[in-house]
């Protein structure tokens, strides 16, 4: 959330994306940073020991939710 917070200030709109394990951390970030509509997607947890493939298809189920995310108003 960091990450999305430094570029929002930037006026690059971003994204996050966590793992679905972190959802709740997502929003207590985002209101820590004073960005409650800061955007974010989870996918599906867990990621540290997922494979190469596991990875692609979760950034594939992803893709349309970051789009979404980036061009809504």
């Amino acid at each position: 959330m960091h990450d999305t917070f430094w570029f929002e200030t930037q006026s690059i709109p971003a994204v996050a994306v966590a793992s679905s394990e972190f959802g709740e951390a997502a929003i207590s970030q985002r209101g820590a940073l004073g960005m409650e509509g800061a955007r974010y997607v989870l996918v599906p947890h867990p990621i540290q020991d997922a494979t190469d493939d596991e990875m692609r298809a979760k950034a594939a189920l992803a893709l349309g939710q970051i789009i979404a995310a980036l061009t809504e108003n």
